[in-house]
């Protein structure tokens, strides 16, 4: 059974509340055979690395503070970093390495310096006798609620290398959905961006060459020809408020996205009636919703607390209000299915596996079997979009490159004809 918040917010032993600082030593040395030798270590102290060293069977004859760069050494901890250690975590564990060295081995071995630091403070904080789970809520940026309830319960059971393994399995498959997500949102928005580029630098450097020939002329202009001078004269005049108001709006849209939930959840509700895109979103997060509750609940986390943890888990606002309506009134009796029934979101292929596996004390598996098929959708519905936007693209390229070109040639078509 998983901790509780109020559990896992108990008071801490006294020594350390906080773990030092790691920082990067170069040493030099002899061995036991008296060989010199000489490598990188972290830790919060020379004097710490000199202790390290002797348990080695190394006499440091030099310590030194190795130099950081002034733009900083440390690399953003990213999704992917918590996943490859938890399945390395797992792997130490599971081959019987005791939990305090398996940290030292896997932080000590991270490429990531900021990684390293996270991991060998969290180590240091179980040293001091911490339970692992209550070091690791210590870091929520990092490790949320559903990580540390899966811990909790692996600790209690004394099951932490297979609940670990299964966090490892939820976390790549979750990011292999997000990946797939961004890669469905990035191919539209980098074909309009380039789209839109390629329109600028020709409105700002070839237009104007074909006004300076279109003066001699001395003949009427047709109209799209006109447009698109005037469009040419505005952007050469405004170029500058062109890019300041694109600045300002993306990093207006990104201010308000961070800090308004109201905005957040208007964006998210839009997304989902998208044509194709929100097909996909909507996929996604039904493949996540089932395999978050399928993880918690095969760790032997109550329900309701399970549904708590994942309504948050679904990354999307429209199935977290469904899913916390859900818990509340699953924690009255009603079940799962019929909760799920009511929400009007759910296919009904998702209720009736939910209610197969109620029925069959099988919840776990039906729901994993939910998560394996949506993910085959989602996976499925990018490859086609990736093979309809192809044809989208050139249209759309070709649509506002052929205009521009199209209307320059008008005038020497014109003048063609008179002649």
């Amino acid at each position: 059974m998983a901790l509780t918040a109020t559990q896992r917010s108990k008071p801490q032993p006294k020594a350390p509340l906080k773990a030092d600082k790691a920082y990067v030593f170069t040493w030099e040395g002899t061995d036991r055979r008296g060989a010199k030798v000489k490598g990188e270590t972290r830790a919060s102290s020379i004097t710490t690395v000199r202790a390290d060293l002797r348990r080695q069977g190394v006499n440091a004859t030099k310590v030194k503070k190795k130099a950081t760069s002034i733009f900083g050494g440390g690399k953003k901890i990213t999704a992917s970093d918590i996943a490859i250690f938890s399945r390395q975590l797992s792997t130490m564990m599971a081959a019987g390495v005791p939990l305090v060295q398996s940290f030292d081995i896997v932080g000590r071995g991270h490429e990531n310096p900021s990684m390293q630091d996270l991991i060998l403070a969290i180590k240091q904080d179980i040293e001091s006798g911490t339970a692992m789970a209550e070091a690791l809520a210590k870091h929520p940026l990092y490790f949320d609620d559903l990580f540390c309830n899966l811990v909790a319960a692996g600790e209690q059971a004394g099951v932490l290398d297979i609940l670990l393994d299964k966090i490892a399995n939820y976390k790549e498959k979750t990011e292999s959905i997000k990946g797939k997500i961004k890669k469905a949102l990035f191919y539209p928005a980098a074909v309009i961006v380039v789209a839109i580029i390629v329109t600028v630098v020709i409105l700002l450097f070839v237009i104007p060459q074909f006004k300076t020939l279109f003066s001699s002329f001395g003949a009427d202009l047709p109209a799209f020809t006109l447009m698109v001078i005037g469009l040419s004269e505005l952007l050469q005049a405004w170029w500058w408020a062109l890019f300041i108001g694109i600045g300002a709006g993306v990093w207006g849209i990104g201010y308000v996205f961070k800090r308004s939930a109201k905005f957040r959840a208007i964006l998210d509700r839009t997304m989902l009636k998208f044509p194709i895109i929100g097909n996909i979103l909507n996929k996604a997060a039904l493949a996540r919703f089932a395999r978050t509750l399928s993880t918690m609940f095969a760790a032997g986390v109550p329900l309701v607390e399970a549904l708590e943890s994942v309504s948050g888990a679904t990354g999307n606002i429209v199935y977290q209000e469904a899913v916390i309506k859900m818990r509340e009134e699953v924690a009255t009796g009603q079940s799962l299915q019929l909760a799920m029934r009511q929400r009007n979101l759910f296919p009904h292929i998702v209720i009736q596996m939910t209610a197969i596996g109620e029925e069959s004390g099988a919840l776990d598996d039906m729901l994993a079997k939910v998560a394996d098929f949506y993910e085959e959708q989602v996976d499925n519905a990018v490859d086609s979009l990736s093979s309809l936007m192809e044809p989208l693209i050139m249209v759309v390229i070709g649509g506002l490159i052929g205009g521009l070109v199209v209307a320059m040639y008008l005038p020497i078509f014109k003048l063609a004809a008179v002649v």
